[in-house]
């Protein structure tokens, strides 16, 4: 799973600073996108994460998908998704996908997955039908895709850049260094390679990623992996705050004040990242839409 499952705040858990506050979900327009979801069959990160921009997403017709089950093969240590042995996939889902997004005049869909290696293209084949579906019953919609790094396989890269995406997003999540602690079972090098290959088969596509700031990275350290992450030529980025989701996944090493974040934004667009959202409450897909793509 790619950022998602840490966007709720457990009141349980170490006291946070007052610039984290997170509001109820709930409005019309949230319970009518949800009773739509549900007839559909579907999940959401917005909703299985209670993501704190739920409300803003949906009022501006974006919305996160998450298909492939909800147990993943992968045990992230900031991620709050069941792992195990998935269910088998469902057939219909892209199909379904495509018609709650045709339901709710989504002007703008990201799809994500929990990682998926049980399966020989970790799902790649899934996600692009998924993409030529909506493409079949709402056409006008952009699509941005945020993928697991298919454990490298460039032929399962290759079926989800065929489809007519708008964006390729994989997320690093974390610097180098704290791979072994946040993400054992991924490889930097590799997650770098999956945007890099994005490139090779595909230049004019925008590739996009993504950072969770607060596991206990130095400034130096966050700095470095944005210059790696402009080499292999991605161009627009998400940092945000981790948040523990509950005591089972790693506590927060340090709450960054927002004029980090503020400082980080510049940054980033001075290495010529064409479009940065950094905050606080940034999550993987926060104003998708208004990437300029």
């Amino acid at each position: 799973m790619h950022g998602g499952g840490e966007g709720h705040i457990s009141q349980t858990l170490r006291k946070h600073p007052d610039w984290i506050k997170v509001g109820a979900p709930g409005g019309e327009t949230y319970e009518g996108v949800k009773r739509i979801l549900e007839n559909h069959g579907l999940n959401t990160v917005c909703v299985e994460a209670a993501c704190p921009n739920i409300r803003e997403c949906f009022d501006n017709r974006s919305a996160t998908f998450l298909i492939l089950g909800n147990i993943c093969t992968r045990s992230c240590r900031f991620c709050a998704v069941k792992h195990g042995q998935p269910e088998p996939v469902d057939a219909s889902e892209p199909e379904r996908v495509a018609a709650a997004v045709r339901d709710l005049a989504l002007r703008y869909v990201v799809i994500t997955s929990v990682t998926r290696d049980d399966l020989p293209d970790g799902g790649a084949g899934h996600f692009a039908m998924a993409v030529y579906k909506i493409k079949e019953l709402a056409p006008e919609c952009k699509i941005e895709l945020l993928i697991p790094d298919f454990k490298g396989n460039r032929q399962a890269l290759e079926k989800v850049v065929a489809s007519p995406i708008d964006v390729l997003a994989h997320n690093l999540e974390t610097v180098p260094s704290l791979y072994p602690k946040v993400r054992d079972q991924a490889d930097y090098s590799r997650s770098l390679a999956v945007l890099r290959t994005t490139k090779t088969i595909k230049a004019d596509l925008p590739i996009k990623s993504g950072l969770m700031l607060g596991l206990g990275e130095t400034h130096a350290e966050v700095l470095g992996t944005l210059q790696d992450l402009r080499k292999v030529g991605c161009e627009l980025l998400t940092l945000g705050q981790y948040l523990q989701p509950s005591q089972k996944q790693l506590s927060v090493a340090r709450y960054l004040d927002p004029s980090e974040f503020r400082f980080y934004h510049e940054e980033a667009l001075k290495m010529d990242f064409r479009h940065v959202e950094s905050g606080p409450f940034v999550r993987s897909s926060y104003h998708a839409n208004q990437a300029g793509v």
